[in-house]
Formats: structure tokens, sequence, C-alpha cells
């Protein structure tokens, strides 16, 4: 279910360009003028089907039966799943039709803002939107949680210089395949951590020591049960093709390691039910 909100939510979905919006950044988009959406609906969806997704066309976003976390993950703070910590049980398992509008003055000042300051932008405009639908509040905090730190292999990298102009960037990812153009390997462990947040449940981070920017192809098969082999390290291989694990090291000759390092988790101090309109 959550690679289809991933595929289709609000244009920030995590297998697009760029990085992730930090708190600083997100807090950037803070201060930009007090305009977002204008109107929005908000409703139980009570059909028990499991399929979701959603979408941001010509200033209105439109959500089908998608659960709150995974608007707060998507849309509204760019953040695996993993690193949302509190709130009820009903957060991830209640579903909801979303539709909110941009107002006019929004819309056409978005088409004059560059990607990174859109991303900001839009998110805060969905954090301002829960807010005031399911009254959330929360707050930013350092945990220590389990990551995963990218490395090269034995034998070392196997990576494509990239060809791409300078300041341009491309992420296209399918469900267990991900295309990317004139990348740094920090943008690389950025995108690893978006892509595969179900399946991998950690943030990657890049330890390489590898300068330059690179284009990379990968595919690999997904795992059930999402973080690897038995073992937490993910030698397991699916009988269909390679875990993720495997095809980083045979196709790119790069490495994930298991460790422990201090994460930006976002907490949750309130939430309520919506009134539906």
């Amino acid at each position: 279910m959550a690679a289809a909100v991933v595929g289709l939510a609000s244009g920030l979905a995590w297998g697009q360009a760029g990085a992730v919006a930090t708190p600083a950044q997100q807090a950037a988009g803070a201060d930009a003028q007090a305009h977002g959406f204008e109107v929005s609906a908000v409703r139980v969806n009570k059909s028990g089907g499991m399929n979701a997704g959603s979408r941001m066309q010509d200033g209105t976003f439109t959500g089908t039966n998608v659960p709150l976390k995974n608007v707060m993950e998507y849309s509204a703070y760019g953040i695996p799943g993993q690193r949302i910590l509190g709130g009820p049980a009903w957060l991830g398992s209640v579903r909801f039709d979303i539709e909110a509008k941009e107002d006019a003055l929004t819309l056409a000042e978005m088409k004059g803002l560059g990607r990174d300051e859109r991303q900001a932008r839009q998110q805060k405009m969905f954090q301002e939107l829960l807010a005031d639908r399911f009254k959330l509040l929360v707050h930013w905090e350092t945990r220590e949680m389990p990551v995963y730190e990218l490395v090269a292999a034995k034998g070392g990298s196997k990576l494509t210089a990239s060809k791409e102009p300078a300041g341009s960037t491309g992420i296209n990812s399918g469900s267990a395949s991900m295309s990317i153009k004139g990348i740094s390997m920090e943008g690389c462990a950025q995108a690893l951590t978006r892509v595969l947040a179900e399946e991998l449940g950690r943030v990657v981070v890049d330890k390489t020591g590898i300068e330059g920017r690179f284009d990379m192809e990968l595919k690999w098969t997904p795992e059930d049960g999402a973080s690897g082999g038995p073992n937490g390290n993910g030698e397991a291989q699916d009988a269909q093709g390679p875990s993720i694990f495997t095809a980083l090291q045979e196709q790119l000759g790069l490495k994930l390691e298991s460790a422990k390092r201090p994460v930006q988790a976002l907490v949750i101090d309130h939430v309520e039910m919506p009134s539906e309109n």
C-alpha cells in the first residue's frame, strides 16, 4: 500500500529528485507568506479496501483511502514512518479521503519557486492542514536509532561518473528499481532512505568517502518482512532475484552496514480524529 502512496503523493514523493527537507528547511518554509490551501475536505474512507493513492495536480491535492501517517510521511514531513514516534493506533489504520485546494495566489507563486523552495513550501502547507483538521501537534527530537551506513564493498565501487550538467539531478523509481542521474553519494543515501523506507526501515547514511557525481541503475527483488535477512544484515536472497543488499554490492559495488547513530525523529504530542465535512 505504501508504494502506491509514494508513487503519487503530492509531488514530494521520496523517489523524486532532491533531498528530504530538514527541520531547518521546513522552518525556512514557515517564513513564507501565509498562503496555502484555501479549502479542504476530510472524510473517513469506509470502503474497507487496501488500495491507496494520492496526487497533486494544478494546485489540488487528492488523497484516497490514505492513513494519516502516510500523509505525514510523504507530504507533510518527508521522513520514513519509523522516525515518526508516538500517537494513537488509528494513525496508521484508519483511512481518509482528503481533498485540499491551493488558493490562487499560492498556485501562482509556486510556479516561480525552485524545487527545494517549492518542496519546503508544500510541506509547510500540509503541516498547517494537518494541524487544522487533525489538531496535530509535533516536535523534533534527536534519538539514537538503528541506521544503515553506505560504504564501498570489498573490491571497490562500480560507480559511473555522471555526464549530467552540474546541478542537474534526476531520480526515477519503480516498485523495485531506481535510476539516478548526476547524484552525489550523500544524495544516493538520501534517495535510498526515501525509496526503500518500507523495505529497509532505517535511515541510510553516506560513509563511503567517495566524492563526485554519478549515474546509477539499480534493480532488486523486494523482500517480505522488509528489514533484510534474519541476521539483520540483509544476506538473504529472494529466489526471483537479488535483495537490495545483494543488488547494491553486485551492481554498484556498495554495501549497507548496520550501525546506530543520532537521528532526527518527529514526536507526536497530540492528534485528534477530524470532524468530517
